[in-house]
């Protein structure tokens, strides 16, 4: 696949840092899921998940080291040039799904034996509720079903914007800047 280019606006929704592709740029990635990229922003080389906005496109998370390897603020517009990667880096595990993993090894075993792009799955399952007792249980849910033996979270829409903090019913939530 060729490289996508496009400009961006980085812009904060609440705490975070981010920046939306454009329809036409994201419309050329393999997936309307989360898509793990290799690419430059400004010419600082990354690895990231491009996250789903819930509206066709997706969506960046700009980290502070990003904005000053670029030298960029909010409200400045940037380039960005990705290309999709076949290797997905494992997640970073919430503290409280890694101690239910642990808690039992024939869930922990299953969990190590799927690919990383399903432990992002279910990670994006569980991190998708802003309310503790539904976390709880969707934690609870998937060690169930690991321990079955699943490998993936069913009934689950890979095209949601599941980071709670940007987002709403499933779709990013709208800039505090204007994007224009």
């Amino acid at each position: 696949m060729s490289t996508i280019q496009a400009e961006a606006k980085i812009f904060n929704i609440g705490s975070l840092t981010l920046l939306r592709l454009p329809q036409e740029a994201s419309a050329q990635l393999p997936s309307r899921g989360m898509t793990m990229v290799v690419g430059t922003l400004n010419e600082y080389q990354f690895q990231a998940a491009l996250e789903p906005d819930g509206k066709g496109s997706h969506w960046l998370h700009v980290d502070e080291k990003m904005l000053k390897a670029t030298k960029a603020s909010v409200g400045d517009f940037v380039t960005l040039a990705v290309e999709p990667s076949e290797v997905w880096p494992d997640p970073e595990l919430p503290e409280d799904l890694r101690y239910a993993l642990a808690a039992d090894p024939q869930v922990q075993a299953v969990w190590t034996d799927i690919t990383p792009m399903a432990r992002w799955d279910w990670i994006r399952w569980i991190r998708a509720t802003t309310h503790p007792q539904t976390r709880h249980r969707r934690i609870e849910v998937a060690c169930s079903k690991l321990k079955a033996g699943k490998r993936r979270p069913c009934c689950f829409n890979r095209t949601a914007c599941t980071v709670a903090s940007v987002s709403k019913n499933g779709a990013l939530l709208e800039p505090e800047v204007e994007l224009n």
